[in-house]
């Protein structure tokens, strides 16, 4: 795979696997802390501040419509010394998604279910220009076992959530094309992207006359095979540039992977080999906000193509 560095800096470290980086338009990056289930406020010269306590494992998390941020709530994983990464823990309840609100520092609970179907461990989150939002729902596992869940779709006003793709393997990363016509939605360990063509606001095309024996046969949804690079490489969260690039969070290979809409990648490594998320800001949305979650650090890197502007950034 062909790979191009970036130049970047470190803007905040001693965090305990940091994810979901928002950028705000007053210049901080606000970020979740899995395994305290904190959400901290970084500024421009690195100082922090907790803006609330979410609880459980506070993993994407997005700006909504109303100023808030909307948190996966993922219900917290295992993260006693002898436990493999990511296991239900002993005191799991549940999944969901949480709201805050950046003035009270107060948390809600908007949704635990899609219908009659629980919520169960939601990983990231991305707004539509409709007043609804898409997340994925990566599941729990235990010790031999592991759920079969989906993707979600919801109403920031909490009149709607229910399950719009269903199955996947470990649904992670979600973010749509700068028209908002494509979905686009990573699988952890396969290390997929896969596209799903959007019909109408949270519903994905479904072709009239599918192939007998085609990928929906085999994986159980309709979404097009974007990419799948092969090797031992994880993926995780993803954001899109402006060009409609999509840029994927690559664990063990760490770094991003940034994958054309025609399908075509390359890698920005990155000295870190869990980097989880990115995401886009600062002046001409030309700053990516990377979290390298194995060593909790946050950085910015001067990035080749200008991020897109999520639907309610400011």
């Amino acid at each position: 795979m062909r790979r191009v560095d970036v130049k970047f800096r470190q803007i905040a470290d001693g965090l305990k696997f940091p994810e979901g980086p928002v950028a705000l338009g007053d210049g901080s990056v606000v970020v979740v802390e899995i395994p305290t289930g904190l959400l901290w406020r970084i500024w421009p010269n690195g100082s922090k501040e907790v803006l609330a306590d979410v609880g459980g494992g506070p993993n994407g998390a997005a700006v909504g419509p109303d100023g808030k941020i909307y948190v996966c709530q993922n219900g917290g994983f295992d993260w006693t010394p002898r436990s493999r990464l990511g296991l239900q823990p002993p005191d799991y309840t549940g999944g969901s998604i949480q709201r805050v609100d950046l003035d009270t520092r107060a948390v809600e609970v908007l949704y635990t279910h899609g219908g009659d179907i629980p919520i169960r461990s939601p990983n990231d989150i991305v707004f539509d220009d409709h007043g609804g939002f898409w997340f994925t729902d990566y599941g729990k596992e235990r010790e031999r076992e592991m759920d079969v869940t989906g993707v979600f779709y919801a109403k920031a006003d909490g009149s709607l959530c229910r399950e719009a793709i269903f199955p996947m393997n470990r649904a992670n990363g979600i973010g749509l094309s700068p028209d908002g016509k494509k979905l686009y939605v990573t699988e952890t360990y396969t290390a997929r992207l896969w596209q799903f063509d959007v019909e109408s606001p949270g519903v994905v095309k479904i072709p009239e006359n599918p192939e007998p024996h085609g990928p929906h046969v085999y994986f159980g949804h309709h979404g097009k095979l974007l990419a799948c690079p092969g090797g031992l490489r994880v993926f995780d969260s993803l954001a899109v540039d402006r060009e409609g690039n999509i840029c994927v969070g690559t664990l063990i290979d760490g770094g991003i992977t940034v994958v054309s809409p025609a399908g075509d990648y390359y890698h920005v490594p990155l000295p870190d080999a869990a980097v989880t998320n990115i995401c886009f800001g600062g002046p001409h949305m030309s700053t990516a906000f990377i979290t390298m979650s194995a060593s909790g650090r946050v950085i910015a890197a001067d990035w080749p193509t200008p991020g897109l502007p999520l639907i309610h950034q400011k």
